[in-house]
């Protein structure tokens, strides 16, 4: 696809396309006139050599050579053009005779000369009659003539010409000077018109340049500060430019609008959901107690239904029936698994609603691996607990390097990305789907290799942290094979409370807790992005790759005891 041209190349090529147009009009106008003008002249020296020839001489004594030449003694004359020649017709048209001067330093008889048959032939073809207008005639190694026909006052018919090469050079001088002075004016007007057309359009840069800062501004979300304005200059309604720009400022004006509203509003809801969520968790925890209390006040008074006597002992059977009710059981059970589920729902709520203020997090340097390898034991055993047997089981996997990976991290929030990361793929895929957790390190700059020294209490082996690129990021993927990601979910998978459909959910159906709440990703990615991170997932049937990308950190790192625990199998 041609590449469009911009408003200051159009301008410029318009302005001298205008000029070249208008430079050719008047030289072709020019050209025509001179040529008019000089054949004009030619043509009345023409008419003047004709006369000549039709009258015979005056009286008065005359050369012996002109009282010889007949028809054609004008030829030879005084005042004769160079180049003049003569021709005599029979009565059929064709040439008897013939002179023609081709010595510019002689007027003379002598120096005239017959024209060729080749020449006689072009100028009878060619020739006009009597009376008619003057010709242009070709004559072969002559060049052009312009010939008239004359009858003299003895009755011969007599061909005049004068050559037409001065008046052709003449000519042709003055189209190669319009055609350099036309080319040097272009050029000249290019380089004028692209300067002049530049300062006339540097208003309107700078008003597109102020487009341009505002529409790199992020106002998708977050407190927006107050949007750029075009300058007054470049904003005057009384010019093209301070049209296009006074435009701009009442579009800002209502963009500003409406994100102040945006903010005020998005500002409202947080606040809402912070005190919600800070106000159910009292509710919620008084639920979960009494559920606990009222289970073991049930045991405790079948514990002492022995003691117990009269009316005590009718409670304390009525207790004893109650504690011995499936339903009763079942629905304390339920009581409890759902009031965590809540409790879990408002926690990530608060959490969600912190890392939208803004709140800054509890950066350290952190080594990934103890985090993974915890994370990676954690979900293996909230999958035994969540399933019925060993054949429903997950299959768990780990791919860590040999060296530590150092960030600077939140390490808290970072365990819940990778809790949240292997709680989705455990709770979206179905039994006996192999979940991989890999953590690739950036590209690294090998540092001197240090010693190692041995201890007289125990062998401690010093790993030696290689220097690492700050601008390259650390990877973390967690892979499953399970059966993919809808392709109409994929696009919303980070959006709060976006879930799949019933094919991709285990453990909801039959009132069971094992569904998600819709927010364990939208944390992943607020968690990541307040790293200065970025997550994306790609999905297709039989493999499905979430992959976290954090900065690395550029110091080297120091091993804590955490890292210890990296020899526990997972």
């Amino acid at each position: 696809m041609r590449r469009p041209w911009t408003l200051r190349t159009r301008l410029v090529v318009s302005a001298v396309s205008l000029i070249a147009v208008v430079a050719a009009v008047i030289g072709s106008v020019t050209a025509i006139a001179f040529h008019s003008y000089m054949y004009g002249k030619l043509d009345d020296q023409l008419h003047s050599v004709a006369v000549r020839a039709e009258r015979p001489p005056g009286p008065g004594p005359l050369p012996e050579a002109l009282r010889d030449a007949g028809p054609l003694g004008f030829v030879g004359g005084g005042g004769q053009p160079l180049g003049t020649f003569g021709a005599l017709l029979d009565t059929d048209g064709d040439i008897t005779a013939s002179k023609v001067v081709e010595d510019s330093g002689l007027r003379s008889q002598e120096s005239a000369k017959p024209l060729t048959e080749a020449q006689q032939r072009a100028l009878e073809a060619g020739a006009p009659d009597t009376g008619e207008d003057a010709r242009s005639v070709d004559l072969p190694g002559l060049g052009g003539y312009r010939v008239e026909a004359a009858t003299t006052t003895e009755g011969h018919t007599v061909l005049v010409g004068i050559p037409t090469a001065e008046v052709s050079g003449a000519l042709t001088t003055l189209i190669v000077v319009e055609v350099c002075v036309t080319a040097a004016g272009l050029i000249a007007a290019s380089l004028a018109g692209t300067v002049l057309v530049g300062v006339a359009l540097r208003p309107l840069r700078r008003v597109a340049a102020t487009a341009t800062r505002v529409a790199e501004l992020p106002l998708h979300s977050g407190e927006v500060a107050p949007l750029e304005r075009v300058p007054d200059a470049e904003a005057d309604p009384r010019t093209e430019v301070g049209q296009v720009g006074a435009a701009l400022n009442r579009m800002l004006g209502h963009v500003g609008s409406a994100l102040a509203a945006r903010q005020e509003s998005e500002t409202r809801v947080r606040q809402f959901v912070a005190d919600a969520s800070h106000e159910l968790r009292t509710p919620l925890a008084s639920i979960r107690g009494y559920a606990e209390l009222t289970r073991r006040a049930t045991g405790r008074a079948t514990g002492a239904m022995g003691r117990e006597t009269g009316r005590e002992t009718e409670r304390a059977k009525e207790c004893d029936a109650a504690a011995s009710d499936p339903v009763i059981r079942h629905a304390l059970g339920r009581i409890e698994s759902e009031a965590d589920r809540m409790t879990g729902l408002v926690e990530d709520l608060l959490l969600l609603a912190r890392l939208d203020a803004g709140r800054p997090l509890s950066y350290e340097s952190t080594d990934l691996l103890p985090l993974v390898v915890d994370a990676v034991s954690d979900a293996r055993a909230a999958d035994a607990d969540a399933t019925a047997g060993p054949d429903a089981l997950h299959h768990w996997r780990l791919e860590l390097p040999d060296e530590p990976v150092a960030v600077r991290a939140d390490p808290a929030r970072l365990q819940q990305v990778l809790v949240n990361l292997l709680a989705n793929a455990r709770t979206h895929t179905p039994p006996g789907t192999t979940v991989t957790l890999s953590v690739r390190p950036p590209a690294q700059v090998a540092a001197p290799q240090q010693s190692v020294q041995q201890s007289v209490q125990e062998s401690v082996r010093q790993l030696v942290q290689p220097s690492v690129r700050a601008d390259e990021p650390v990877m973390l993927e967690v892979r499953d094979d399970g059966p993919g990601i809808p392709a109409e979910l994929l696009p919303h998978v980070f959006e709060r409370f976006a879930r799949g459909d019933a094919s991709r959910t285990r453990g909801a159906a039959g009132g069971g807790s094992g569904g998600s709440t819709g927010l364990g990703l939208a944390i992943v990615q607020a968690v990541v992005s307040a790293h200065g991170g970025r997550v994306r997932v790609d999905s297709a049937p039989g493999r499905t790759v979430f992959a976290v990308e954090l900065p690395a950190e550029a110091a080297p790192y120091e091993h804590s005891q955490g890292r210890d625990r990296l020899t526990t199998p997972v």
